[in-house]
């Protein structure tokens, strides 16, 4: 099967990239119902074609039917993302001469308000940014035809929903398309909310599996040894491009700052980064100039790295469906990949909720040299396991002078 086969618009689909030859399973299935005006729920693995999967349709029925206002909003959970699907409609949708404008934060909101001056067919925008622009009269949804929640599941981890159901209130009636890898049974109730009873599913995958390419395997290890270890395999194995995802931004500082001491070229990337800068490193990053990304899940949805080959949890996330999010941003378009997890005592719960998720025995595997000695959480216990080494590296820092300071008078 070929694009042409869905009957889109010849400059539409000669505008398409070269590494697009065919269409994915889930371009297969959703454009001929979004041609057809169906409500669809997508569901797909990430990696999968999704944006050109809605965004194709549309571009071809806004350009026949000759809209004048805005017509199509595609909401996305992150500013990469945002920044990902825009790109990807307004390299094809320029040839048919519709207008597609990126609205995130991150950046001065007078300058987007300028820019939507002039009108936009299509804006691709974070919740929070097209809320206030909406809340302020500058962007206006009188012509809309089409909503896109593109990774809904996302949105919904991250707390959008109040934003999102503020936004569809002040919408018109219109086709509306959901974009997910995983299910979360939030998102079925958000689906039976805000779709119309003949709305179609479509599940290119079943829900919530990982792409057979990816190899993954599971270290059981101490916390403290995990930095060490992540030096050394990437040392080791001489990985050209890596991406170490944690789950707090202090964490990311801290490991880049020991992966530069190591001389593994690395930079953080997190949400506390100007908007500037964190698209300066991912660009870096997708140059190969740099060898390890590490990143919160700012990353883990929707960010292509072309031929990506490792991704590493330094930590297991506290939602199971962004392990299978993480660990996508390798093993995309149908190459191979390998997803490497280290997880301590204190996280066999979260590695539970992962195997449940993916119906996956994911096995744990002890890495040489690393002999795990923390001992195991008590499950009736609400304090944090203790790390042997971490504790034995405290005792180290410690000199005499601390136990001879005089105490304060004050």
């Amino acid at each position: 099967m070929s694009f042409s086969s869905f009957l889109l618009n010849p400059m539409l689909v000669g505008a398409l990239p070269a590494s697009v030859v065919k269409p994915t399973e889930v371009q297969r299935k959703a454009i001929p119902e979004v041609l057809n005006g169906r409500d669809v729920i997508a569901l797909a693995q990430t990696g999968s074609g999704k944006t050109y999967a809605f965004g194709l349709p549309i571009l071809h029925s806004i350009n026949q039917n000759q809209s004048m206002g805005l017509s199509a909003v595609i909401i996305v959970p992150t500013r990469e993302l945002a920044k990902q699907v825009a790109d990807g409609l307004s390299q094809v949708s320029a040839v048919i001469n519709v207008r597609v404008e990126l609205v995130c934060g991150g950046e001065d909101i007078e300058l987007q308000k300028e820019r939507l001056s002039t009108n936009a067919d299509v804006i691709v925008a974070t919740p929070g940014r097209l809320l206030a622009l909406v809340t302020q009269g500058v962007v206006q949804f009188d012509d809309l035809k089409y909503l896109v929640l593109d990774e809904a599941d996302r949105l919904l981890e991250m707390g959008f929903i109040a934003d999102i159901k503020a936004l569809i209130a002040q919408m018109p009636k219109r086709q509306t398309l959901l974009f997910s890898a995983t299910m979360p049974d939030e998102l079925n109730v958000l689906t039976q909310q805000i779709l119309s009873n003949k709305s179609v599913r479509v599940e290119a995958d079943v829900v919530n599996t990982i792409v057979e390419d990816i190899t993954q395997t599971i270290y059981h290890i101490n916390k403290g040894s995990k930095a060490k270890a992540i030096i050394e395999l990437i040392k080791h194995n001489d990985w050209a491009q890596v991406i170490v995802f944690v789950n707090a931004k202090d964490d990311a500082d801290a490991l880049c700052k020991k992966l530069l001491k190591a001389k593994i070229n690395a930079a953080s990337l997190h949400s506390n980064k100007e908007q500037a800068q964190r698209s300066q490193i991912l660009e870096i990053f997708k140059a190969k100039q740099l060898t390890a990304l590490v990143a919160t899940d700012v990353l883990a949805r929707g960010i292509h790295i072309e031929a990506l080959p490792v991704v590493i949890n330094f930590e297991l996330p506290e939602q199971a469906s962004v392990y299978v999010h993480r660990i996508g941003r390798t093993a995309r378009a149908g190459l191979s990949g390998k997803a490497i997890s280290f997880i301590s005592h204190a996280e066999m719960q979260r590695l539970a909720a992962i195997r449940e998720l993916t119906t996956q025995a994911l096995p744990l595997s002890e890495l040489e040299g690393y002999p795990v000695t923390d001992k195991q959480v008590d499950p009736n216990s609400t304090r944090p396991a203790k790390d042997k080494q971490a504790n034995r590296r405290t005792a180290k820092k410690r000199s005499s002078r601390d136990f001879t300071k005089k105490r304060s008078t004050r």
